[in-house]
């Protein structure tokens, strides 16, 4: 099966579309503002960019760790520089809709042994960790912003509603059950799957397990924020590290409720009304937000594409 989802026509229409869409992101951005993107990134440099492009690194690690830690409690222990390759090449496909490509990490692992419903488990528990941080960072910062209250509020309340119904699993079992005896053949198995992703995960939101999950989440957007406020910094801007965070943690969780590629455009709007909000110039915030999204999310998708690449001269040589 590996070998026919990603490989020959369909790899190459794939990166076809990847490169396409980076590069209309990247005309879109310098056409609302050229001049300002590129005097940004001169402001900041070559010792500044590579800065923020470590800290995206740390990210990666860090959620890279947690990620093993996720396979390990799930019975698979994949040897650590082939699983690295897999879990980068899935931000090749961060560009899908819904989070949906960096699914593809699942057909990797299936050929070392990982099953379907045990991989899209841990891909669950790593968002839903990346969600429950984040929510805590935008917590940080909420002071500057009170109109976000009722976003975090009815998403923290979700999450524990979510947490909650992880734990039940005699209540799972008994819905598994009844959606393959009522629902046609169909959509009863695809019902049973889904509980069985759910059922897997609470392995990996046992309580030890979801604290140090948070931490490590805490850890590794933390570092895209302070990228964030660095860049800012070397612009000239006054944003305490406080807000900052909270301007990034905040535009990053609008970009993943929007369900849109990347979070494009949800994110980039809300972190531009945010700047100027805190008293930064337009063309600033502009430049500012197409800055941290090249070193975040480009920069994770170009990593991806080489990894991916790698995947596809594998499948060749297989």
């Amino acid at each position: 099966m590996t070998g026919t989802v990603l490989s020959g026509w369909r790899f190459r229409a794939l990166l076809l579309v990847i490169l396409l869409s980076a590069a209309g992101y990247l005309a879109f951005s310098l056409w609302g503002g050229w001049h300002e993107v590129v005097a940004a990134i001169v402001r900041v440099g070559f010792v500044g960019t590579a800065i923020a492009l470590l800290l995206s690194l740390v990210n990666y690690g860090v959620r890279f760790v947690r990620w093993q830690k996720f396979l390990a409690l799930l019975g698979h222990r994949v040897y650590a520089p082939e699983s690295l390759r897999i879990y980068i090449a899935g931000f090749g496909l961060t560009i899908l809709p819904g989070k949906a490509g960096e699914a593809i990490r699942s057909v990797f692992l299936k050929k070392h042994g990982v099953p379907y419903p045990e991989s899209l488990a841990a891909f669950f528990s790593e968002h839903l960790s990346n969600l429950i941080s984040m929510l805590m960072l935008v917590a940080i910062g909420m002071a500057i912003y009170p109109k976000a209250l009722p976003v975090v509020l009815i998403l923290a309340v979700l999450i524990v509603v979510i947490l909650v119904v992880l734990q039940q699993a005699k209540w799972l079992e008994v819905l598994k059950s009844f959606a393959q005896r009522r629902l046609p053949a169909r959509l009863g198995n695809l019902a049973g799957h889904a509980v069985d992703v759910v059922l897997h995960s609470r392995h990996c939101f046992s309580l030890p397990m979801l604290l140090y999950g948070i931490a490590l989440g805490l850890v590794a957007w933390g570092a895209e924020g302070l990228a964030f406020y660095y860049i800012m910094h070397w612009l000239g801007s006054d944003l305490s590290l406080q807000v900052a965070l909270f301007i990034y943690a905040f535009s990053m969780l609008i970009g993943a409720l929007s369900f849109l590629p990347g979070g494009l455009g949800g994110a980039e709007a809300t972190m531009v009304a945010l700047l100027m909000l805190n008293s930064v110039a337009q063309p600033q915030a502009v430049a500012a937000t197409v800055l941290i999204r090249l070193v975040t999310l480009w920069f994770a998708v170009a990593l991806g594409v080489m990894a991916l690449s790698m995947s596809e001269r594998r499948l060749k040589k297989g």
